[in-house]
């Protein structure tokens, strides 16, 4: 074993090409892992641009900041790395070198491709519902963004916690029918010409009465609208900017309702807590309880999945297969 295909950034700016590498090593405290599946995530194609807070990579790099896969003995796996952020390969290859601390024991039998596509955007949801929002059984959530990867993974996450009732919205009609088919309640369409009053009726009308948390992984019009609808203390957690970096908050509606607006971010989450998060995730999924959209790619394939991904033509993540 002295060669493996592995997609390659070089230089910065560029889809990565495909190219024939030697195998790596593994070092004291790494593990190796023989990699099945790994995702194209907004956090690959933002470091890979050059342009990102982390500074230009260095290239030539192997991208991927997690991936699927085998250890030595067979184990199924689920890591993350540092590709684009810091020198050194990611998961786009036929093999990884990874830290043991992050490495995610998968229950046997899961799909390594639907992992792949939930990873770190599930954890995300995950957290900033259960944790970050506090949420509790018998609370109404709403969803915005819903036909993403976050938020289809936090209608679900929502539902397996306990929410009585999940309202979604999304813009496109795609979108819509993934958050249908993710078990949202109501979906609400969101529209280019929405102004803030205009949307927060339209997502209280689809409400069972004031909403008690909001995941928002976009802000802009549709996070201020979102806040409109919330109860007497009721909580929003932002942890995106889809649509836009700057909300127009007004103060009166804070204040009025005492409204708690929060962020979330995955990097409080320590690896090993990351891990056993997607452990717990992973379970849901092979139960059939937890799914999300994917598009199934082969890695000789990455240069136009890549160009894919980046222009938003796919329904959901696009996850190379090796």
């Amino acid at each position: 074993m002295s060669a493996m295909r592995a997609a390659v950034v070089d230089p910065a700016g560029r889809p990565p090409r495909v190219v024939d590498r030697a195998v790596p090593p593994a070092g004291e405290g790494q593990l190796r892992v023989a990699v099945t599946a790994a995702p194209i995530t907004p956090l690959d194609l933002l470091c890979a641009s050059g342009t990102s807070y982390f500074g230009a990579p260095a290239c030539p790099y192997v991208p991927g900041v997690q991936g699927v896969g085998r250890l030595d003995d067979g184990t199924p796996v689920w890591f993350p790395t540092d590709a684009g952020m810091k020198p050194g390969d990611g998961s786009m290859a036929g093999h990884a070198v990874v830290p043991a601390e992050g490495v995610a024991r998968l229950p046997d039998g899961v799909d390594h491709r639907l992992v792949a596509a939930l990873g770190l955007s599930a954890v995300a949801a995950w957290h900033a519902l259960t944790e970050c929002g506090g949420l509790t059984a018998g609370e109404q959530v709403l969803v915005l963004g819903a036909g993403g990867v976050v938020g289809q993974a936090a209608i679900q996450i929502a539902k397996l916690h306990g929410a009585r009732r999940v309202i979604a919205a999304a813009r496109s009609t795609a979108a819509q029918e993934r958050a249908h088919r993710a078990g949202a309640d109501t979906v609400i369409e969101v529209r280019p010409d929405d102004d803030v009053t205009a949307l927060a009726r339209r997502l209280g009308d689809g409400a069972d009465g004031p909403v008690d948390l909001v995941l928002d992984p976009i802000f802009g019009v549709p996070g201020a609208a979102a806040l409109r609808t919330l109860r007497m203390g009721g909580r929003l957690v932002n942890l995106g900017s889809a649509a836009a970096e700057t909300a127009p908050l007004d103060s009166a509606t804070l204040r009025s309702r005492s409204l708690r607006v929060l962020g979330y971010t995955n990097n409080e989450l320590s690896p090993a807590r990351k891990a056993a998060t997607i452990s717990e995730i992973a379970a849901h999924a092979a139960a059939g309880r937890l799914t999300v959209a994917y598009e199934e790619v082969p890695l000789d394939a990455v240069s136009d999945a890549w160009e894919r991904q980046a222009a938003g033509l796919v329904p959901g993540r696009i996850v190379l297969t090796i």
